[in-house]
């Protein structure tokens, strides 16, 4: 028998839109936003901070909680400060820049906690769960900028739909992007604009350009810039391409992606090569990496260091274990572990980012490597079948976490140690229950890798009960 959905009449009795009252709030949700209770009723207001006094305005009523904005602050958090990016409350890339950054840093270990009292029946007081390792200087560490294109008026813009809205912001400085690739982008903008090419229109349908990628290799310098087209004709291509060389001769690799879908994904399935390189070059530590326009690489490089290290600390290899490096992208964890593992394995779902891993591992000289397309709850079945059994597991899924098949056949095969990397709280606490049947949490390490926003992410070495 199916249970009716609660009415918005039943759990709204106690509130509606557009009233207002004070609200003491309590602690930071997932997305950043600050929780608070009224008469046992959550309600999230973004830009709250918890210990504030807010009067609320009701927005928003969902079946199980409310959403308000604030009226007014009537007592303020001592961690609040002014952000100092000028389109801050506009933008809704950042979620955080009211709050001192030391703050940010242990409201993220509280977003790691609260999600393991919510999705596992664990002892949250009895585990480990490590200080939040942050940033030296939390600014201006990002090395992708994935900016729409959009009008105004005659001008072209590009930047980031504001927040809860679709309105296009034009951002043409960003705080935490490296400026370089905020400077490409203004250029690349300017030179759309200056020759007229029509940008999609996603009403119509109508136009070319969408949006415009820009990444840098921090270490080398080297810049990438990929066009993502609604179609394959680019109007006055060359005259886009010889421009973009000559006022940005940091540029070495230009490319085109087709996206001709009425959809939310930036990247379509083909790629051109325009101009200069296919790929640019980046390196982490003494491990360098070759990257394609849609191949997936952690955006904060100097993060990304501190958290393979972690990686590495939880795996403790000896030079002997089988490892397998699921949801691996271009390899990088894989390649971090290499030189201590008996043999790695690693699978992605993106044609590219394999073809990089190979290359990557090539180039590193590890004949001890094996990266295959695919699911990862495809691939690892089928290696046990062929008598192919792991020792240790590294993940590093996308935020909606593991496949339920694949962590099925992780406690079907046992490896002595299973290595969780996530973007996630709330998936990877979901998946840490799952797993819990054989598996137990040996500490936890929040790294914040996105300072200025909500996201935490998380290390976990997992060890066979």
């Amino acid at each position: 028998m199916k249970t009716k959905k609660p009415t918005q009449k039943q759990t709204s009795v106690t509130m509606k839109i557009g009233q207002t009252f004070p609200l003491t709030i309590k602690r930071l949700g997932i997305n950043g936003e600050g929780v608070g209770y009224f008469k046992k009723q959550v309600v999230f207001v973004p830009g709250a901070l918890p210990d504030e006094v807010v009067v609320a305005e009701v927005t928003d009523i969902k079946p199980k909680f409310a959403e308000a904005k604030i009226k007014k602050i009537r007592s303020k958090s001592p961690h609040r400060i002014t952000p100092p990016c000028p389109i801050y409350e506009q933008c809704g890339g950042c979620q955080l820049q009211h709050l001192q950054y030391e703050q940010q840093l242990v409201l993220k270990r509280d977003i790691v906690i609260q999600s393991l009292e919510r999705h596992t029946k664990l002892n949250v007081d009895k585990l480990t769960i490590k200080p939040t390792i942050g940033m030296e200087n939390p600014w201006h560490y990002r090395n992708k900028s994935q900016f729409q294109v959009g009008k105004q008026k005659e001008k072209i813009i590009a930047g980031l739909y504001g927040a809860n809205s679709h309105k296009l912001i034009d951002i043409n400085d960003c705080m935490v992007q490296h400026q370089a690739t905020t400077e490409v982008t203004n250029t690349v903008k300017k030179i759309l604009d200056d020759y007229n090419i029509p940008v999609y229109n996603e009403k119509s349908g109508n136009g070319v350009v969408r949006t415009i990628m820009t990444r840098i290799g921090f270490s080398t310098g080297e810049i990438q810039v990929v066009l993502i087209t609604a179609q394959e004709k680019l109007p006055r291509k060359d005259l886009i391409i010889e421009e973009i060389q000559k006022r940005l001769p940091k540029v070495k690799s230009i490319l085109q992606n087709i996206n001709g879908k009425k959809t939310s994904l930036i990247f379509g399935d083909d790629t051109i090569h325009l101009s200069g390189e296919k790929v640019i070059q980046e390196t982490l530590g003494d491990v360098s990496f070759e990257l394609s326009a849609r191949a997936f690489f952690q955006l904060n490089p100097v993060q990304t260091v501190k958290l393979y290290d972690l990686v590495k600390d939880a795996a403790a290899l000896t030079g002997k274990e089988k490892v397998v490096d699921a949801y691996c992208g271009v390899g990088t964890i894989g390649l971090w572990l290499a030189e201590k593992a008996g043999e790695v394995r690693g699978m992605d779902t993106i044609p590219e980012s394999i073809e990089d891993a190979q290359k990557n591992a090539k180039r590193h000289g590890y004949t001890n490597m094996t990266y295959v397309t695919g699911k990862a709850e495809k691939w690892l079945p089928r290696w046990v079948k062929e008598g192919w059994r792991p020792d240790t597991i590294v993940v590093d899924p996308p935020r909606t976490g593991l496949d339920e098949t694949f962590m099925k056949t992780v406690l079907q095969v046992e490896p002595n140690k299973l290595v969780y990397v996530s973007c996630n709280p709330s998936t990877l606490a979901k998946d840490i229950q799952f797993l819990s049947k054989k598996y137990k949490v040996e500490w936890i390490q929040p790294v914040d890798m996105f300072p200025q926003t909500a996201h935490v992410e998380c290390v976990v070495k997992l060890a066979l009960k």
